[in-house]
Parts: C-alpha cells; structure tokens; sequence
C-alpha cells in the first residue's frame, strides 16, 4: 500500500532552477501570511479602535477573496510575467496608502479604500505550485523528476513556516520600532519575492501548456474556448467540492485558534496559548516533512476522502478541551493531521484540472480556506463573549465534523472528477 522514502527530498534540491522562485514565492508569503494580522496589530498600535482595525483586515479579506482568483484566471492565460508584476504593483499601491494614511493618522475611510486593492496580491502558494507542476509533468526534467505528491508536501513546510513566523515578525517589528514597521518589512519583501519570481523566466508555465494531459475530459475542457473564459470554481465539481472541504477547514482552525487565546485568557495565564500554537505548528511541520516521504499507492480521490476524514474526527475532539491540560493534548494529536490534508487537498486539485488551469483552482482553493478564516473567529467571537470558550470549542467541533461529512457525501463526484495519471510521459516511464 505504501513505501517510505527519507531519500525523496534529494531530487526537489538537484532542480536548481527552481531556486530564484522559490525564494521569491517564500519572501511574498511572508507578507501574504502578515497582511491581515499586521494590519489589526499597526491600526491598533497606531491609535485607531479595535473596531476599525477588524474592519479593515476583513475588507482586505473579502477584497482577497474575490478578487485573488481573477488575477490567478489571469496568470493561467496570459503568463505570470505578465499578470503579475502589474497585480503586484496594484497591491504595494494599496498598501503604500494605508502605510501613508497611518502615519499620518488620517481619516479611517482611507483605511477602508486602500484595502480594496491590497487584495489583488498574486497568490505566492498557487504561483509556486503551478512552477513545479509545469517542469514536473511537462517532462522539462526528464527521469530527474521529483515526485509531484512530494513537491506539495515540501510546499506545505515552507508555507506552515511562513504562516507560523510571519505574523509574529510582523507584530514585533511593530511594536519595537514604528506600527509600520511590520508590514513596511512585509511589502519590500513582497516586491523583491516578484521581482526574483518575475525574472526567473525559464520555469514559467506557458499559456496552454496542459493540452497533452490524457484525460479526454481535460482535452476538451483546454479546447472549448467558452469553458475557458469561465472561472474554474463554475466549470469544475472537484474544485467546488475541495472549496467546500477548505471552507471548513479554514473555519475550524480559525475557531481553534481565537478559542485558544480565549480559553487561555479565561484561565489567567496568557502564555498558554502560544505554547500550545508554538507547538502544533512545529508538529504539524514535522509531520508534512515525512508525509512527503511516504509513497501511498491508493486513489487519489480515496487519499483525500480518508484525510479529511481523519483531520474532521481529531479537531472534531474540540468539544472535550475544558482545561489547559486537555487543549494540548488534543491540539498535538490533531496537529498530526493538518498538514497531510493540506498535501493531499493540492495533489487532488492538480490531478483535478488541467495543467492551464492550476494557478487559479489552487487560488480558489486557498480562497475557501480564507473565507472560512474570516468566517470562523467571527462567529466564535460572538460565542465567547455570550456563552464562553468551552461552547466555542464545541462550535468548532461542529465545523470540522463537516469536512468529513463533504468528503463521503461527494465521494462520487471525486472519483469521477481525478484522474489517475497526469501525463503521456508519466505513461510512458511506467
């Protein structure tokens, strides 16, 4: 059923071309990652409420959410040279006038507005998932070629360490030097991570490239033209259902987290909360690095169904945390799961689509999870200051029960919708 490769990694490292991008991908997600809870920490920071700080993270989430994935459609037709550098350029626009307004401590509606444009970021985790799927199964790499669950699996590393250090930078750079310190740093390292990204032409994808994928389903999806211009969230049930699956998982972890510092807080004792999140990243890291290493000769589709169920019953244990004791024991086990479901939710997305079209389904994948982020600690706010943290655990429990119940329920619809292979040369070599 499976084999264990410590080895595996060694050929992601020999592909040295892929190092100027994915440098640049790491130096553009440190600022995707601190966009929102920089934002909240240099408005506070800077005078401004609480209130008002929400505020303008969720419209730079909302702004992110609706407009992200039309950059990456973008970037799939037209080629990331082009799409992305002028995306870029709106975004550091938008965040240079919030920079200028809370320095200046304007009017909070420029706030608002300047967060209207920072939200068409090129999305660094799809940018850099298209590169190595583009070399891997176009055959660019030949017999040299890692492995493709393998590239997905280092990929999530490198984006839970982002996620895990980013924000913290972000809040100290804020809070030692100027409010904003944090997202100055952020935005320069943005535009360098373009810029290397940008000039790293020989790995682009090239507009089209996916048309020798076998599946005659996937031949006739990169051949109709009227099916191309639509987005990819209409024209693909997998990518519907894996939104969903990301909605909810985005929800239950963001409830995870806000419930954390509150049950913490609840407790006295503050510092529980980051040891407890401190950990489960390092566990959850961890366990994406041997993820990786292990060759499942299972479906795909079954892949993702067994994950999701595994991750929905090990955070669907939120509703026995009552102490400080029961949150770190849960939060360590279920952290065993986060990162193979994030692997295994992007493999079945590449073996979803057609190799054109991977930009923006993975975008659109990532747009799931933001809004299920932003949907999440909204409601389990609301919870807290009625019910308290052990109700809010328990709503979260909820949320992440449902991330199986998706997966069983579409189980068919995924079956039907992956593919098995992904290239004529994959063929060829077997």
């Amino acid at each position: 059923m499976s084999k264990f490769d410590p080895k595996i990694y060694a050929g992601l490292l020999r592909v040295r071309q892929a190092y100027a991008f994915e440098i640049g991908c790491f130096l553009m997600r440190f600022y995707a990652y601190m966009m929102n809870i920089g934002t909240v920490t240099m408005v506070t920071l800077a005078g401004y409420s609480f209130f008002i700080a929400g505020l303008t993270s969720s419209v730079i989430a909302l702004s992110t959410f609706f407009i992200s994935p039309r950059v990456s459609k973008l970037v799939d037709q037209f080629g990331q040279h082009k799409v992305v550098p002028a995306a870029a350029a709106i975004t550091i626009a938008g965040l240079a006038i919030m920079l200028a307004n809370v320095v200046m401590h304007g009017p909070e509606w420029v706030l608002f507005v300047a967060a209207i444009p920072m939200g068409f970021m090129p999305n660094p985790q799809a940018l850099a998932r298209a590169r190595w799927t583009f070399l891997i199964r176009s055959g660019r790499l030949g017999s040299a070629a890692p492995d493709l669950r393998t590239m997905f699996s280092y990929e999530g590393v490198l984006d839970d360490v982002g996620f895990m250090f980013s924000p913290s930078i972000s809040i100290a750079l804020a809070s030692a030097i100027t409010p904003i310190a944090g997202l100055f740093a952020g935005g320069v390292s943005f535009v360098i991570g373009v810029l290397l990204l940008t000039m790293s032409r020989a790995t682009e994808p090239t507009p089209g490239w996916g048309t020798s994928d076998t599946s005659e389903k996937l031949q006739r999806a990169q051949t109709d033209q009227s099916v191309r211009q639509k987005s990819v969230l209409r024209t693909s049930s997998v990518v519907r259902v894996l939104f969903a699956l990301m909605f909810f998982t985005g929800a239950f972890f963001g409830v995870f987290d806000a419930t954390t510092v509150a049950l913490a807080e609840e407790l006295g004792n503050p510092n529980i909360a980051s040891i407890v999140l401190i950990v489960a990243s390092c566990v959850s890291m961890v366990t994406g690095i041997l993820f990786g290493m292990i060759h499942i000769r299972i479906p795909q589709y079954a892949q993702l169904v067994g994950a999701s169920v595994a991750i929905g019953l090990a955070y669907g244990s939120m509703f026995l945390v009552n102490s400080a004791l029961s949150l770190f024991i849960m939060s360590t086990i279920a952290a065993l799961f986060y990162a193979p479901m994030l692997i295994t939710a992007n493999a079945t997305c590449e073996r979803a689509v057609p190799g054109s079209r991977i930009t923006e389904a993975i975008t659109w994948m990532n747009a799931g999870a933001t809004c299920g982020m932003a949907f999440g600690p909204s409601v389990s706010g609301i919870i807290v200051d009625n019910f308290g943290a052990a109700v809010s655990f328990d709503f979260g429990a909820v949320l992440a029960l449902a991330v199986p119940v998706t997966a069983l329920l579409c189980m068919r619809i995924l079956r039907r919708g992956v593919t098995t292979t992904y290239t004529i040369a994959a063929q060829s070599k077997k």
